[in-house]
């Protein structure tokens, strides 16, 4: 058994090299020209449909979809050059970021022909909005819990649940939830369980905010009431969604996104020390190097996926390191403050909101103790 815990070091070529410097000089241009101000966790908190379409446009939404269906047919360590370019400058790319990270693939892997021309050109485009319902008010990390029904009418599915801590539906056009479309055997939990596209907007869809302690509003609770869902918008085989939903997660799990969502306050904090701002602080060099070590790793799990190899372990351990490391960078900044520098604006601002995020750092996508389990398996210890 291979107990390589990630796939090898990869290098980037030139082309790749020359993308990214195209990405950078792109978004260095925006900044300068006010069109968003760099954020921290912007991948679930900056909404920004505009620019989400201005990077359809460029052609750097959809770049892992066929051109067929209305994407660019590119590869996905060119994808992961452009998403992560996207988060090191903290750009408001919320709007597109779920649809493009793993709708778009699990559509192409488990879609139908229809499905694949209603919704992967939209995707491509930045017009098209997704959200995921898998959480529910008492299945969490124990996603073979949900208890959402979906009953079998004519013509298609009526699914009765509530979905909570969902990113976005409150700006979403459609969601894929997962429901139990069998009775639950306890002898075997993860049958009988199916995927479905829903539409937001359709009759029996009741969305409610759930409005953070800082007074911010990324997640809600969904409320299915009986909703119709045809039988067209069942997402692959009934019964086998279990296993769709565990492949979304070497997409959701292994992203530039687990590790970066703090890297505009290490960033701030190291120009800061540069102009003086902030006393000179030898721990900065020890973010720096775990950052460039995660970037390797994670870009490693994109070329496992580009390989079509299994990811599932290597993207549970990048998300586990990683998600850990962006706590401690806002950890390590609100440590500089208690040596009596005070923090222009810019940079209070920045620390502030990570502080805010930071418990969900390690608890969305799955916890660090169920991620731990996922490594064990994956390593042959359990």
């Amino acid at each position: 058994m291979d107990h390589r815990l990630v796939p090898p070091v990869a290098t980037e070529g030139p082309a790749l090299a020359e993308l990214r410097l195209e990405v950078r000089a792109f978004l260095a241009e925006q900044v300068a020209a006010g069109v968003f101000v760099p954020h921290v966790d912007t991948w679930l908190t900056r909404w920004d449909r505009d620019f989400t379409r201005e990077l359809g446009r460029r052609g750097w939404l959809g770049m892992v979809i066929p051109t067929e269906y209305g994407g660019q047919g590119r590869s996905y360590v060119e994808r992961f050059v452009v998403t992560e370019e996207l988060l090191v400058v903290g750009a408001p790319v919320a709007a597109h970021w779920v649809a493009e990270r793993q709708i778009g693939p699990s559509l192409l892997r488990y879609g139908t022909e229809e499905q694949k021309q209603a919704f992967l050109p939209g995707i491509s485009r930045g017009e098209v909005v997704f959200g995921i319902g898998m959480s529910e008010p008492d299945s969490g990390s124990d996603l073979a819990s949900v208890r959402t029904r979906a009953e079998r009418v004519e013509g298609g599915w009526r699914l009765t649940g509530t979905k909570v801590w969902t990113s976005g539906a409150h700006e979403a056009d459609a969601f894929f939830a997962l429901a139990r479309s069998a009775p639950l055997d306890p002898a075997h939990r993860h049958d009988g369980l199916s995927q479905f596209i829903v539409d937001l907007r359709a009759p029996g869809v009741t969305i409610r905010p759930i409005i953070s302690m800082g007074g911010d509003h990324h997640f809600n609770e969904v409320h299915l009431d009986g909703v119709f869902i045809p039988d067209d918008r069942v997402l692959g085989e009934l019964g086998d969604g279990w296993s769709q939903v565990t492949s979304e997660l070497g997409f959701e799990r292994s992203g530039p996104e687990r590790v970066l969502s703090t890297f505009q306050l290490l960033a701030a904090a190291a120009q800061a020390m540069g102009d003086a701002r902030l006393p000179t602080d030898p721990g900065l060099g020890r973010h720096v190097a775990r950052v460039a070590a995660l970037h390797q790793m994670s870009f490693a799990v994109s070329t496992a996926l580009e390989a079509h190899e299994n990811a599932d372990t290597a993207a549970a351990v990048v998300k586990l390191l990683g998600t850990t490391e962006e706590g401690d960078i806002a950890d390590y900044v609100d440590t500089l403050t208690a040596s009596g520098w005070a923090l222009d604006d810019d940079l209070s601002q920045l620390l502030h909101a990570a502080i805010l995020q930071r418990p969900g750092f390690t608890l969305r996508g799955g916890t660090n103790e169920v991620l731990r389990g996922v490594v064990a398996r994956g390593l042959g210890m359990r």
